[in-house]
């Protein structure tokens, strides 16, 4: 019988079984009673996803969720063209009305970020570039101007009456249901990248100060999943605050 190749972070399967220390990652790897590791359901989630914000969101949050999406785009775009040694692929995703997101742009959000950082230390480790370091010249082309998007009018309709923060801790139990586990994991981990994004930034932009705003913490020490509402706002505000940092550079460079 042909072996199957295991990916790299399942090599623990191929360890033999110790009876008197088993591992617990084999042992719930191998069970599959309750472990759905190949169901998974992005386009339905992402259909409800957009529908639920349509009729119940208010027209704020839905903005702020939209502008989100642009924002984080341009974020890593800046950081991808200025850091030396950069330059790697990026998938910028520029949503105008909540339909844009059945196309799993959730999951593609948290997918950008993973890879960004993945793909650039990579390139940095095969340059022998130990650290973050600036280009010589600082490029802010891919800022868009006054940090304004082209973004259309959202429904104010009368059930739009749920805040952002509200939406968000109402979907989190269904963004579960429609994902599998690492799927899942994947996107709460995500939210504590912020302070790795903002460090990358302040050396950048030679701006340790800038660091203050960041308050999802160290990405190795994970909340529990019901506090996702309050720590998505401040993945938000993290965000808007470096967008807002840029534009405001980018005039003065003008």
């Amino acid at each position: 019988m042909k072996k199957t190749k295991l990916p790299r972070d399942c090599a623990f399967l191929e360890q033999p079984h110790n009876p008197d220390n088993p591992n617990q990652w084999q042992t719930l790897w191998l069970d599959r009673s309750t472990i759905p590791n190949q169901l998974s359901a992005w386009r339905l989630l992402h259909r409800f996803l957009a529908w639920g914000l349509s009729v119940f969101a208010t027209p704020e949050a839905n903005w702020l969720i939209l502008r989100h999406f642009w924002i984080g785009s341009e974020n890593l775009a800046f950081l991808n063209a200025n850091i030396k040694g950069g330059g790697v692929e990026l998938n910028p995703l520029q949503p105008a009305d909540l339909p844009d997101l059945v196309d799993h742009l959730f999951i593609k959000h948290d997918l950008n970020l993973f890879n960004f950082i993945t793909r650039l230390n990579l390139k940095l480790r095969e340059q022998r570039i130990s650290d973050i370091e600036p280009n010589a010249k600082l490029d802010f082309s891919m800022i868009s101007e006054g940090g304004q998007f082209p973004i259309a009018p959202q429904n104010s309709g009368w059930f739009n009456v749920i805040d952002l923060q509200t939406c968000i801790d109402l979907f989190t139990p269904i963004y579960q249901l429609f994902l599998t586990d690492r799927d899942f994991w994947r996107s709460v981990h995500s939210l504590q990248l912020d302070e790795t994004v903002g460090i990358y930034a302040a050396k950048v932009l030679g701006m340790p100060d800038g660091l203050i705003l960041v308050n999802n913490k160290h990405p190795l020490t994970v909340p529990a999943t019901w506090t996702a509402g309050y720590r998505l706002v401040l993945h938000g505000l993290s965000s808007e605050m470096l967008h807002a940092l840029l534009v405001d550079l980018k005039r003065k460079q003008q």
